[in-house]
C-alpha cells in the first residue's frame, strides 16, 4: 500500500488510549480554554483522524506563510495550505502554556482538543492578505472560502494538539465518517493495492458514476473510495445525509459487489480550487489511495478559477517528490446522444454542445423540486428519487 506523506506510518493526533483520553478530558476542564472557529475545529478533526499526518498541531505564522507561498514549512515539510488557529480574543489564554480548545459546532462547546501552546502571534494585515491571495487566488469577500478565512481573528495560537473526539461527525454520521487510519485498515482488509479516490460535496449523477468507472478501468484499480465532505458547505448545497443516501444507492446498484467504499471526512469546504485540490490529494494519499480523480474546476466556486487550474497546479507549483499519489485528470463528462454513453467531452471532438445531455445545477434543482426526474442519461432514477423527496420536503 502507498505510504503516508513524510513517514512510513500515519501519525494521528487522536488519543486512542482510553485512560489517557479520560485523564486529558478531566484535566481540560480546569485548563484555560477558548472556543475556536469552525475552520480550526475542522483542522483539528483532520489532524486527529490522521489525514494531515505528520502535522502535529496548529502552525505558527512563519510556517503558515511558508505553506501559503511555497507549500513548505520552515523545516522543509510539505503542506499545501496554512493550518491556523486564529482567535479574536486571547485574554483567557494569553499567559497559558496548556489550553483546551472548545468545539464551536456542538452544543455546550465541549473540549475538542488540548494544546501545548508554543506561540501566540498577531497576524498582520499584510500577512493575511498574502495568505488569502496565495490560497484562494482572490480577496473577494463574496468568495465563501475567503469570507470564512478572513472572518476569524488575527491572533494565531500554535502548538501540538491532542484530539479527544471527532466533533459531531462521528455521532451524526456513524456509518460514513471514517478516519484515515480506519480507511487504510479497511483497504488492507480488502487486499486492494491500486485504489482510486473520488472527492464529492454533491450527490453523484450519471457522469460522476461513469467517471469513476473510467478511472478504475484506466488504472486497473482494485477498488474505489468515494470520500464525501461532511462539514460545512455554502448555502444551497445538499445536506450530507441526503448525499450519503443517494451515493450509497448508486454504489449498491451500479458497481460490482465489494468494489466501493462509501466514506466521509469532517472538514469545512474551503472552495479554494487548485490549492484545495492539492490538499485533497495530500490527505487521500494518507488514507491509502494510490490514485485521485481531479476533474474540471475541482473544489471551485463561481468563476474564480480556470477549468483545469486544479490539474496544472500539480505540474507548475507542487514541489517535486512531495507526494506519490497519481492524479487521474478528468474532463467534464456527459452523456453523448451520438454515442449513447457517457464520455469525457475532450474525447468527443466532433461533438457540439447539442450532442450532449447537459443540465445546469439550477435547472436540475428546479426539476427535482417539482417532482420531475432528470432524464436517465443525466441521473439514475433511484438517485433522482432520493433527491426529489428531499427537495419536495423543503417546499412542504
Amino acid at each position: 500500500m502507498i505510504k503516508p506523506i513524510g513517514s512510513n506510518e500515519l501519525k494521528p493526533r487522536f488519543v486512542y488510549d482510553a485512560s489517557e483520553r479520560e485523564a486529558l478530558a478531566k484535566e481540560a476542564e480546569s485548563l484555560p480554554s477558548v472556543v475556536i472557529s469552525s475552520q480550526a475545529a475542522g483542522n483539528a478533526v483532520m489532524m486527529g483522524a490522521g489525514y494531515f499526518s505528520p502535522l502535529k498541531g496548529f502552525m505558527n505564522v512563519g510556517d503558515a506563510m511558508g505553506c501559503a507561498e511555497k507549500m513548505k514549512m520552515s523545516d522543509g515539510h510539505f503542506f499545501p495550505v496554512p493550518v491556523l488557529c486564529l482567535l479574536e480574543d486571547i485574554d483567557a489564554i494569553k499567559d497559558a502554556d496548556r489550553i483546551a480548545l472548545r468545539d464551536p459546532n456542538v452544543d455546550g462547546n465541549p473540549v475538542l482538543a488540548v494544546m501545548d501552546v508554543s506561540t501566540i502571534e498577531e497576524v498582520s494585515d499584510e500577512q493575511m492578505a498574502i495568505m488569502t491571495d496565495k490560497v484562494y487566488r482572490t480577496d473577494d469577500p463574496e468568495h465563501p472560502g475567503v469570507a470564512a478565512f478572513t472572518s476569524q481573528g488575527r491572533h494565531a495560537v500554535s502548538g501540538p494538539i491532542k484530539v479527544l473526539n471527532f466533533s459531531y461527525f462521528q455521532a451524526d454520521y456513524p456509518d460514513t465518517f471514517r478516519t484515515a487510519v480506519e480507511i487504510r485498515n479497511e483497504i488492507q482488509e480488502h487486499g486492494w493495492s491500486k485504489v482510486v479516490a473520488f472527492q464529492t460535496r454533491n450527490p453523484m449523477h450519471r457522469a460522476h458514476e461513469e467517471l469513476c468507472h473510467m478511472a478504475m478501468e484506466a488504472v486497473n484499480a482494485d477498488g474505489l473510495v468515494i470520500h464525501m465532505l461532511l462539514g460545512k458547505l455554502k448555502p444551497g448545497d445538499i445536506p450530507a445525509h441526503v448525499r450519503d443516501a443517494a451515493i450509497r444507492k448508486m454504489a449498491e446498484i451500479y458497481f460490482p459487489p465489494n468494489s466501493v467504499m462509501v466514506t466521509g471526512y469532517g472538514f469545512d469546504m474551503l472552495y479554494a480550487g487548485p490549492r484545495e485540490a492539492v490538499l485533497h490529494a495530500y490527505f487521500r494519499q494518507n488514507m491509502g489511495a494510490s490514485h485521485f480523480i481531479i476533474g474540471r474546476d475541482h473544489a471551485g466556486v463561481g468563476d474564480y478559477y480556470g477549468d483545469f487550474d486544479a490539474q496544472t497546479i500539480f505540474d507548475d507549483e507542487v514541489p517535486e517528490g512531495a507526494m506519490e499519489i497519481e492524479i487521474f485528470r478528468a474532463d467534464h463528462a456527459a452523456y453523448s446522444k451520438k454515442l449513447k454513453r457517457v464520455v469525457m467531452m475532450r474525447d468527443a471532438p466532433d461533438h457540439s454542445k447539442e450532442d450532449f445531455v447537459l443540465l445546469s445545477g439550477t435547472k436540475v434543482r428546479e426539476m427535482l423540486g417539482q417532482g420531475i426526474a432528470p432524464p436517465p442519461e443525466f441521473s439514475r432514477d433511484e438517485v433522482a428519487k432520493i433527491l426529489m423527496d428531499y427537495y419536495q420536503a423543503l417546499d412542504d
